[in-house]
């Protein structure tokens, strides 16, 4: 790729600073999100013509595909790997790998509304009244800190929602004195709360003092030729730093699925390439989202004349499919979708037979593998005349049915532009209903912080109350009806659920 004139002139610009760059195609779609130590170096190294000369294929199309860049500066490195992961998951780029699934960085939390509060690490940031500190971009320096905090302030890491003596005589944090052990009355809850909003202002970053007596000590060991204890002392030291660094907060940035630049130019190029008797008025593209073979769930976004048609968008939960298949995930799909459409057609009342609402094409997310599935399942409803292909992300490539060779188009074609504006659509409306269904799950899974809950009394609940909706309104009679939950227990849940305030 020639480097335009546009391309240098911004370079120019850019600080030699930590940072975010994200590189565009020329319909303004974000193709690929980097973080640098130094934003001018690490940009300018695409344009180098000696990059260029490696055997990397994918890097050579991604260079190939950039049409623009914007860069969004930070204040450090941690900062540049947590908006990284925050904008990877955003604008789900086809040319990044990492970062795309469901996984999120580690938060800290504590609700002072608990009976006995307790600081627990999480991934999800809930509106339930709890206070929450981070996201950390270093998970082993965040339990490093917090199992000195805990030391510190002498607070409390058992699980029980509210300890009683019993659970104290096989506590290992008070019998090691780490803890004050409110739970048999050495302090009061009202002492107790000082302690924990002591620790929260120690996160928030007051923590200079406790830096100075690491370092102290660190430099003390090291004169006394102890370099186990000053090693030690200096890991514990730097994992602080990380922790209590403060960092920004990013807000979500404004870009939008792009239009394209001619999209009725686009529609006729595509039909030229595959060979279609005519531009397909209507392109149907699917894609299934399994994480980990959780919430296995598809997407179908519909394209009229090249353009988003989202009042014909669809989105299926698998029935059929249990564990990760894709294969079959796909075939399902396809299967329902268009026997749909014909018992839709044979239906409707009339004296000529209606043909079926059919696309002009369907655009599978895959390779053969997806693509043989879905041909597949449309040969036993005869509709094999349907013109069906597979986009795989790796290379951009086009699979076809009877066609052993994938077709490889220059990724400046607009028909090859318009193809990924399908997927690209598809890919997101499916991460969609995924991220829906997970959060849905996860207002419901509150009970999984209750402690000692267990699957079969988490069933029980759930079965008899239906949701933590109406869990929340029953009385403590009510709950004690449940198997499992009588008396103390009836009484525990109830107060946690009053702790955490309905979202």
């Amino acid at each position: 790729m020639a480097v335009t004139e546009h391309i240098r002139a911004k370079m120019s610009t850019v600080p030699h600073k930590p940072g975010v760059y994200l590189m565009k195609d020329r319909f303004g779609t974000v193709i690929y999100v980097g973080k640098a130590r130094d934003l001018r170096r690490r940009v300018s190294q695409y344009f180098h013509p000696s990059r260029r000369q490696g055997w990397d294929l994918k890097f050579n199309a991604l260079v190939d595909a950039i049409h623009d860049f914007d860069v969004h500066v930070v204040r450090n490195e941690p900062e540049s790997l947590l908006l990284e992961g925050k904008l990877i998951k955003q604008f789900q780029p086809r040319y990044n790998v990492s970062f795309r699934d469901d996984k999120r960085f580690l938060l800290l939390k504590i609700n002072l509304n608990d009976p006995i509060p307790r600081f627990t690490l999480t991934r999800l940031k809930q509106d339930d009244g709890a206070r929450y500190f981070g996201p950390f971009a270093h998970s082993g320096a965040l339990r490093s800190t917090l199992t000195m905090v805990r030391r510190k302030f002498n607070l409390r890491g058992c699980r029980p929602l509210t300890p009683t003596d019993a659970d104290y005589k096989h506590c290992l944090y008070g019998n090691l004195k780490y803890c004050t052990a409110p739970c048999i009355g050495n302090v009061t809850r009202d002492q107790y709360i000082l302690q924990v909003q002591a620790a929260a202002e120690f996160l928030s970053g007051q923590s200079a003092e406790m830096e100075k007596q690491l370092e102290d000590e660190m430099k003390k060991a090291a004169t006394a030729l102890d370099f186990e204890k000053a090693a030690q002392l200096r890991d514990a030291l730097e994992d602080l730093r990380r922790t209590t660094r403060k960092t920004e907060k990013f807000e979500r940035l404004p870009y939008t699925l792009p239009l394209a630049i001619d999209p009725d130019r686009d529609v006729k190029e595509l039909a030229e390439i595959l060979g279609l008797p005519e531009p397909p008025e209507r392109i149907e593209g699917f894609d299934i989202s399994n994480i980990s073979g959780t919430f296995a769930v598809a997407s179908m976004v519909s394209f009229r004349f090249g353009r988003p048609d989202r009042s014909n968008y669809r989105r299926f939960k698998m029935k059929t499919v249990t564990g990760q298949d894709d294969f079959a995930c796909m075939a399902e799909t396809i299967r329902r979708r268009y026997s749909r459409l014909l018992k839709e057609a044979s239906e409707v009342e009339s004296e000529e037979p209606t043909a079926p609402n059919l696309p002009g094409l369907i655009l599978i997310d895959g390779g053969k593998g997806q693509l043989n599935s879905a041909c597949a399942e449309l040969a036993k409803i005869g509709l094999n005349n349907v013109p069906i292909i597979g986009l795989a992300k790796e290379f951009e490539e086009i699979y076809r049915p009877g066609e052993g060779e994938p077709l490889r188009l220059d990724h400046n074609t607009g028909a090859l532009k318009l193809l990924q504006r399908v997927r690209d659509e598809s890919h997101r409306f499916a991460n969609t209903y995924n991220a829906k269904l997970r959060l849905k799950k996860i207002s419901e899974s509150i009970l999984d912080e209750f402690p000692g809950i267990g699957q079969r009394r988490k069933a029980a609940i759930l079965k008899k109350f239906g949701s933590i909706q109406r869990l929340r309104t029953a009385t403590l009679e009510q709950i004690a009806e449940v198997p499992g939950f009588g008396g103390k227990a009836a009484a525990e849940l109830k107060a946690f659920l009053d702790a955490r305030p309905a979202s």
